[in-house]
């Protein structure tokens, strides 16, 4: 295998790959990438058994083949190499990948190319189409309420399906750790009203989510009950699914919550962000009490002493008391687009129901706290 590549062209690509390939491996194979040198292209391709990555390069070949190198280090080598250099990778029958640029050579040890896992070709069953926009708006919305509790691995990750609201079709997103909830929707695409109901992974989720920033082209999605497919420009992202029963998160959702909170979301995160230093670490809690035209946010700490702030919002219930952990409804108030938000109400001890007021695709809920 021999070909020639521009340095930038492969470290791009190269940056894709390796970010799936764990740093400590049991199996030394997932530790490489795959360079495919075929007829039809120059493929890279790295998996850590859950998740494969597969991405076609431009490269001017003189040689078909195949070689598996240490991606991390390839990945190091490439990176340090002066912008716009051309690159020239060369594998010979030794089991070794020779790497040159200009007056630098590397010589690294391969692996066998039969040992390398593939990811099987399931039969993806359902297809459809996502602007790169829509795609990221959801999961931006969305993936930090998902649970990074092990023993609860149905919920480390978002939950994908087709349903209604009303009488409009709508492909939604959700996410839960049991403290908050987040559902994001959109109208549903044309192919994707009988997908079933997946749940993908978070590390799936972050690196779908890095490569929509550098595309602007449209993501199709393909998945079936298993695995999940997303081809963003020249790159595939093939993933399994995290094999378990998402809750049925409507059942949180209030329905009942008849006191409103209308607040400008910037002015109210600016002061919870203020108030929450002289929290402890620990629990973060901040106390919110509300009246007609008043918010009082204040916290307090045995080692750090008090604080109180007051800002204006309308707020048509009878006056309450309610605690918060300030980060999760920092990571709500971030999410909200319109400068206001809606809180509905019931008591101190039932869940809020947050929205931004010009956006209904949106909804957060947040579990209260004792303070």
């Amino acid at each position: 295998m021999k070909l020639t590549l521009s340095r930038d062209v492969l470290l791009k690509s190269l940056g894709h790959v390796q970010s799936v390939v764990e740093r400590r491996n049991t199996i030394p194979i997932l530790a490489n990438v795959l360079i495919r040198v075929t007829p039809e292209g120059v493929f890279m391709t790295a998996t850590d058994m859950e998740i494969e990555i597969n991405e076609a390069i431009e490269a001017h070949v003189s040689k078909t083949g195949s070689v598996t190198a240490p991606a991390h280090t390839l990945y190091e080598i490439v990176r340090k190499l002066p912008d716009g250099a051309d690159v020239e990778l060369n594998a010979s029958s030794a089991g070794q990948l020779t790497l040159s640029s200009g007056r630098s050579h590397f010589k690294l040890g391969c692996l066998p190319v039969e040992d390398f896992p593939v990811m099987p070709d399931s039969d993806l069953t359902h297809t459809f189409r996502l602007s790169s926009t829509a795609l990221k708006d959801m999961v931006d919305r969305a993936r930090f309420a998902m649970s990074s509790e092990e023993t609860r691995y149905y919920l480390n990750g978002l939950y994908m399906h087709a349903t209604k609201n009303g009488k409009l079709n709508v492909l939604r997103m959700v996410a839960t750790d049991g403290h908050r909830l987040a559902r994001v929707e959109m109208p549903a695409p044309e192919g994707s009203l009988d997908i079933p109901g997946v749940i993908l992974p978070r590390k799936t989720v972050g690196e779908v989510r890095k490569l929509i920033d550098e595309s602007a082209e449209d993501i199709d999605v393909s998945l079936s009950e298993t695995k999940v497919r997303f081809t963003i420009g020249g790159v595939v992202i093939t993933s399994k699914l995290i094999d378990g029963t998402f809750p049925d998160y409507e059942r949180v959702i209030p329905a009942g919550n008849d006191k409103m909170l209308e607040v400008d979301a910037k002015v109210l995160a600016a002061a919870v962000d203020r108030v929450a230093t002289i929290s402890t670490e620990k629990s973060r809690a901040i106390k919110m009490g509300l009246s007609d035209e008043t918010i009082v946010l204040s916290a307090s700490s045995s080692e750090a002493g008090s604080a109180q702030e007051e800002i204006e919002a309308r707020f048509d219930g009878a006056a309450i008391e309610i605690g918060f952990n300030a980060q999760y409804l920092l990571d709500i108030l971030q999410r909200i687009g319109s400068v206001s938000a809606r809180f509905m109400l019931a008591d101190s001890t039932a869940p809020a129901l947050i929205q931004d007021v010009s956006d209904g695709s949106a909804l957060y809920v947040l579990m209260p706290m004792r303070v």
